[in-house]
């Protein structure tokens, strides 16, 4: 399929966890593909919800001795590692604050996909780099209306006010997209062509390449 403007459409839905690093790390490179091939494709891009810890708490425990609790000695290896990738994109990978439940970060997403796609794809910017550069908390409510005003995201303080707005339509994309990946960031790319991981923007340009051929 085409755009008025001839070019070809690219569609990219994209799993992910707002409390995964690699998340934004994709999310970053994907960006970069994106600007490099712009005059070729038009890009429609969805994110829809993975929880990596469904049960983790709503009220949030210290991220630091939450990743060494789960990794052990790998934990201080992880943090340095992403540190130097962070580096590369000229962020800062802040280890401070908490970590918890990021259900209430993708309810505010899935309300931001209704008022436009590019809304929800600057709130997912915005979710990212709060939690991963600010030590902001995803599960904390002032940091996710704070994240939506910076987005264009209207009416976020109402919605996120009922715990129920949002819910079941997450619960349904979870079931939907993320019931059968075992882990994220995941694209589907014109509904076929699949890939996993914080690929760099190579990959992504050959992705488009081969998506494009396909009829979405």
């Amino acid at each position: 399929m085409a755009t008025n403007s001839g070019k070809k459409i690219i569609r990219i839905d994209i799993s992910s966890d707002t409390v995964c690093p690699w998340c934004f790390v994709g999310k970053r490179n994907l960006d970069k593909a994106i600007a490099l091939t712009n005059n070729q494709y038009d890009f429609e891009i969805r994110w829809h919800p993975f929880l990596l810890n469904p049960s983790a708490p709503k009220e949030g425990v210290n991220k630091k001795d939450y990743y060494r609790n789960k990794f052990g000695p790998r934990s201080e290896q992880m943090m340095s590692r992403m540190s130097e990738v962070f580096k590369g994109f000229g962020l800062e990978y802040n280890m401070s604050g908490l970590t918890g439940s990021s259900l209430d970060s993708h309810r505010l997403l899935y309300f931001a996909g209704q008022q436009g796609l590019d809304k929800q794809n600057n709130l997912a910017e915005e979710l990212f780099l709060g939690y991963f550069t600010q030590g902001r908390y995803i599960g904390d409510r002032e940091f996710l209306i704070e994240a939506a005003r910076k987005a264009g995201v209207e009416g976020a303080a109402d919605f996120l006010e009922d715990p129920n707005n949002g819910l079941k339509e997450v619960n349904e994309e979870l079931q939907q997209h993320s019931s059968n990946i075992s882990g994220v960031p995941h694209f589907v790319l014109n509904g076929k062509y699949q890939l996993s991981g914080g690929q760099p923007p190579e990959s992504f340009i050959q992705a488009f390449q081969a998506a494009s051929n396909i009829t979405a």
